[in-house]
């Protein structure tokens, strides 16, 4: 059973640091470097110090990123900056946001979850993960001994626990209410009645928790209660590593908004890039939408209407260097069935993100499982039109778009046990970084 508890979080003190929006920060994985120097700038607090550390030439064992973040916190600690609170709490966050010119509000709930293994099938994955990422968290929660960030997670929630929080939280103004870059407003309630409480967690026992975002961070959190066991005689049920801090989501929250995630492919030759739309026609339907006058927009535009229109089906948008068009490929019937029926189970062949990449990426472009493993070789984007416009700066060599992963699926394929190709969602907004800090020593 899942095991959903309050905890008293490590927080922001508003007095020292004034601005709580000038102190958080998008997840770490979707910071650019750019972007994680203006972090830096922002204030001299920001938690993108602690949870995504600049690296330097002369960092060795004893002075890097890692080391450096474990002086900042408890150098922030020591000074006020950051407070624990003094009761133990749940904590109600709302995240307001537009897409495609609605305006939606998504809540949720941070509190601790008990640590599962995956067979268990008490929290489930749905995607793959990078093996370096998780050494570098690992590496990072050894010397920090926290929870910088939450893990989001969804489950079902039929019987209204998140409104039962909503109403406890109604009449009371939330101790965050701050916009973030991309004009999002976050807010948080501390909830901090234990009955409430109790409620939740015999609510939450039978629940199922699917990752949304965050599975480096729940199998780092599982290696570092391994590390920190092994390295402890007394170690028990009681102590902090055997809680992770996570953001809880309702599948059935109208605020939760799926985007997919646009493949942006390097350093591929132009021999292949010559070849691979006569390849693909052996595989897909094929119609080519031309950049009239240099128009790319339009025809941009184009290609995403008729790829929304064909949700239904295996769509699969496509633009690449040196060619003036984009293409739109739907998938023929029976090709995955044909080609992957002993390898893959039903609900992975009806994947997009399945179809991109053991038909397009392996059979038909012959990359290997270590070029897709390869980051410098693989980017990813929700944007449409950073995708396109990596091709048409020169910067990527062709990039596919997609539509996105539906919720049932993601459900459905860990319920099964099953695991997409990484980055099948893009879950949007991210929880932001530094609303709440969980200590694990």
């Amino acid at each position: 059973m899942a095991k959903v508890i309050p905890f008293r979080g490590i927080l922001y003190n508003e007095d020292k640091i004034g601005d709580f929006s000038k102190v958080v920060t998008p997840p770490y994985d979707v910071i650019s470097p750019v972007e994680q120097k203006q972090f830096y700038d922002r204030h001299p607090a920001n938690v993108i110090r602690l949870d995504f550390g600049q690296k330097t030439a002369d960092d060795n064992e004893e002075n890097n990123s890692n080391t450096r973040a474990a002086g900042y916190f408890d150098e922030w600690i020591t000074r006020g900056i950051l407070l624990q609170d003094d009761n133990p709490c749940i904590y109600l966050t709302s995240v307001e946001f537009s897409v495609g010119g609605e305006t939606i509000t998504r809540y949720g709930m941070i509190a601790l979850v008990g640590l599962e293994p995956f067979e268990k099938k008490i929290v489930l994955p749905h995607e793959k993960t990078f093996s370096k990422v998780k050494s570098e968290r690992l590496d990072l929660m050894k010397a920090c001994h926290s929870n910088f960030s939450q893990i989001f997670s969804l489950y079902s929630d039929r019987e209204g626990i998140l409104e039962m929080l909503k109403k406890a939280a109604s009449g009371s103004e939330p101790f965050l209410n701050i916009p973030d870059d991309k004009k999002h407003r976050h807010k948080m309630w501390r909830i901090t009645d234990p009955g409430i409480h109790e409620k939740v967690t015999r609510m939450m026992e039978k629940k199922r928790l699917f990752i949304a975002d965050g599975h480096h961070r729940y199998e780092t959190a599982l290696n570092y209660r391994k590390w920190r066991s092994q390295k402890d005689p007394d170690f028990n049920e009681n102590r902090p590593a055997n809680y992770v801090m996570m953001y809880l989501c309702s599948m059935e929250d109208p605020g939760l908004v799926v985007l997919p995630a646009h493949r942006m492919l390097f350093d591929v030759g132009a021999d292949i890039l010559s070849e691979f739309i006569e390849k693909a026609g052996l595989y897909f339907d094929i119609t080519t939408i031309p950049v009239e006058n240099g128009l790319i927009r339009d025809a941009q535009r184009s290609l995403v209407s008729i790829l929304e229109s064909n949700d239904s089906k295996n769509a699969i948008g496509v633009y690449m260097k040196g060619r003036n068009a984009f293409f739109l490929m739907i998938l023929k019937p029976g090709v995955m069935e044909k080609t992957f029926s002993r390898s893959l189970p039903e609900s992975l062949r009806q994947l997009d993100v399945t179809v991109l990449t053991q038909l397009v990426f392996m059979e038909i472009l012959g990359f290997n499982g270590e070029r897709l493993d390869n980051e410098k070789l693989i980017a990813y984007s929700s944007s449409v039109d950073k995708a396109v416009d990596s091709v048409a700066d020169g910067n990527c060599d062709i990039c596919f778009i997609l539509n996105s992963t539906k919720i049932e699926q993601v459900k459905n394929i860990a319920e099964e046990g099953q695991i997409m190709p990484r980055k099948t969602t893009y879950f949007f907004p991210k929880a932001i970084t530094g609303q709440v800090i969980y200590k694990l020593m």
